[in-house]
């Protein structure tokens, strides 16, 4: 593969090179090195138990036409007998170390490449967008699967298998084996011109469904505001392309294969023929036995099947190759932040000059100071768009700032370990996820050692802990996908019950109530007080009840703060905050 890593700035994840991929490989080999032998070892005893059959066939042919005798051929028949039971047990053994082998590599690679996604900056992953990282995901290592569990076994077999063949037809004699070269140059021909061309197909198609599914997913997820919009014709109109697309991109791969297996089988085919004229023109000059040019020419038909599996799987390595360089272009993103030696002295957070573009000269941010006091709670308000949500992200830490900085007790937040970072400032937003397992292994997600009585406590601080006390098994019940459903608003008490086991000093609240009724949110809010106690929260939200019990509130307009103090100021002021107070008033 000739392909490069495409810059950060293209919003696409990395693609690895040829010389990454190797390296990859590599590692991975060496790491299962003994495996690696002993498969090899099984394959190449399989090899040699399976070249008796031609050799003893070729000798009873040459004594039979010198003369022999009937105890003689059955002799040799048992021993034929007997290398096919040692070849039938060896390969067998063999195939099953093959299976582990590839079970465990694909387990490693697996494990590796969930344990890189994990650690993906969020910033890298909102620019690229889902349907990349999905298709890698999904798609490239359910490629990887088969291709590793099946397709590295079953390649080193055939070349085992080919490779000692080779070898025995010279072994047995070299003149006829030489016509078993005939369909070489056609070989070598017919794969050059398919692997110069494979890789950017597959690369193409790889691409080409990526595309395809995150523009799937995004249908799904806004379906209802597609529908609001009528924008239902502009999104199928997209589906369709991406679809012509996908299928130009298989239709170019498929061309491909069908050039090269008719290529490739014709210059196999012409293998035995050619060792039969040829050993047959050698016989008739004297340079050779019938029982030689019977043990080639069976080698030459034994040959075709490692050689059709070799081609099979030649091309599904090619198409495992291409998305192997996709898997692995995951961890050649390069991190968003560089942990330091630094802690913080205090508690205090401060933003300073604070700018932040999702693309590059797109500011959505200006320059934003804010002086967070310690234990303050700030509302931060706004209209949609306006800037509140990032503005909250660059307070947690989450993506960098393009410009400025914000830092809890004089250091920048982006300087501190992740581990350090979430124990000073968390954000829950009104986006949220239930993992598959049970309920008190998504608490622990916060706190891996909590107690069965600091996750009820944490339930209890968010008002859950009557619906979870009253699940089938409590916290062992079984929720997620398959499990037990709970219901838009319960999953977001979840979220907030991790947060109180999180227990950081400064809580960044965006609209983390907004799926909940107005009365059951207010309950909520009102239950959180006792927990909130002490810390510092920013509250982003559009309900202007928290505005109202906030010591403070910052308006964001067009990316910048346009108004910030307590609400009866602001309200007396009559500016942008006592407009938006007055709208909700009369809702």
């Amino acid at each position: 593969m000739s392909t490069t890593t495409p810059a950060p700035a293209s919003g696409k994840l990395p693609i690895a090179d040829r010389t990454e991929v190797n390296r990859a490989v590599g590692v991975l080999f060496r790491k299962h090195r003994s495996d690696l032998v002993r498969v090899a070892g099984a394959h190449t005893l399989a090899a040699v138990a399976g070249l008796a059959g031609p050799f003893l066939l070729g000798r009873i042919v040459d004594d039979v036409q010198h003369g022999t005798t009937v105890s003689h051929i059955n002799m040799l028949a048992l021993v034929l007998v007997g290398a096919v039971v040692v070849q039938a047990v060896v390969t067998r053994f063999a195939q099953r170390y093959s299976l582990v082998f590839g079970e465990m590599v694909f387990a490693d690679l697996r494990e590796e490449f969930m344990s890189t996604v994990t650690r993906l900056p969020l910033s890298t992953v909102e620019r690229a967008g889902t349907g990349d990282l999905v298709a890698r995901t999904t798609n490239d290592v359910n490629k990887l699967q088969n291709a590793i569990r099946m397709g590295v076994p079953r390649v080193l077999w055939c070349v085992v298998t080919l490779g000692m063949t080779l070898v025995a037809s010279f072994f047995a004699d070299p003149l006829v084996a030489l016509g078993l070269l005939v369909g070489v140059p056609v070989i070598v021909v017919a794969a050059r011109w398919y692997l110069k061309r494979a890789t950017a197909g597959y690369l193409r198609e790889s691409a080409a469904y990526a595309t395809l599914n995150g523009t799937i997913t995004e249908a799904v997820e806004g379906a209802r505001t597609a529908d609001a919009l009528h924008l239902g014709a502009r999104i199928r109109r997209r589906v369709n392309d991406d679809l012509r697309e996908a299928f130009a991109a298989e239709t170019y791969t498929l061309g491909l294969r069908n050039r090269l297996i008719p290529s490739l089988d014709g210059a196999l085919s012409i293998a035995p023929v050619a060792v039969l004229l040829w050993g047959g023109w050698l016989l008739a000059n004297g340079h050779t036995t019938i029982g030689a040019v019977t043990t080639v020419a069976a080698f030459a038909y034994q040959m075709g099947g490692p050689v059709f599996d070799l081609i099979f799987w030649l091309d599904e390595l090619q198409v495992a190759g291409v998305a192997l360089a996709r898997v692995i272009g995951v961890g050649l993103v390069e991190p968003d932040r560089q942990a330091g030696t630094e802690r913080p002295e205090d508690e205090r957070v401060v933003a300073r000059g604070v700018r932040y573009a999702y693309r590059e000269g797109h500011d959505v941010l200006h320059g934003i100071d804010l002086d967070l006091r310690v234990g303050e709670r700030l509302a931060v308000v706004g209209p949609s768009g306006a800037g509140k949500s990032t503005l909250g992200r660059m307070l947690a830490g989450i993506h960098p700032t393009t410009g400025g900085s914000v830092t809890v007790g004089g250091v920048p937040l982006v300087e501190l370990p992740l581990e350090d970072l979430r124990g000073h400032v968390a954000l829950v937003t009104q986006e949220h996820h239930v993992f598959v397992g049970t309920l008190a292994d998504n608490l622990r997600l916060a706190r891996v050692g909590a107690t069965e009585e600091e996750l009820l406590a944490a339930l209890r601080a968010v008002d859950a802990h009557e619906w979870a006390e009253a699940l089938p098994d409590g916290l062992a019940t079984e929720v997620g996908s398959g499990g037990h459903p709970l219901t838009a608003a319960q999953a977001q008490q979840v979220a907030l019950a991790r947060l109180v086991l999180l227990d950081p000093h400064t809580l960044v609240l965006d609209e983390a109530t907004s799926l909940l009724d107005p009365r059951a949110a207010r309950h909520l809010e009102r239950s959180l007080n006792a927990v909130l106690e002490g810390r510092t929260v920013v509250a982003i939200a559009h309900r202007l009840h928290t505005a109202h019990d906030a010591d403070r509130v910052a308006v964001v307009d067009g990316g910048r703060i346009t108004e910030i103090g307590p609400h009866e100021e602001l309200v007396a002021a009559g500016g942008d905050y006592a407009r938006l107070w007055h709208s909700w008033q009369h809702e």
